[in-house]
């Protein structure tokens, strides 16, 4: 369910963005349930409202800053 509900955030980043900026959404069965102000709020509602592991918490902003990480490392292969 986690790959189909971050896949609903992607398809509807800009709109979200546009009414949602900075808060933290709770998405579930690619719906949004709610936004906050804080991941805990989010996290706690989220767990209420759908149950442990029946939804996702997506900070809401523009670009992939916000769901995508870099690892550095000074490994070097040869």
């Amino acid at each position: 369910m986690s790959e189909k509900d971050f896949q609903y955030y992607l398809d509807n980043q800009a709109e979200f963005v546009k009414k949602y900026n900075g808060k933290i959404l709770v998405i579930s069965n690619q719906k949004l349930i709610d936004a906050f102000d804080t991941m805990k709020e989010a996290y706690d509602s989220g767990v209420e409202k759908c149950g442990i592991g029946n939804f996702i918490v997506q900070r809401c902003s523009p670009g992939k800053a916000d769901y995508t990480q870099s690892f550095y490392s000074r490994v070097h292969f040869s």
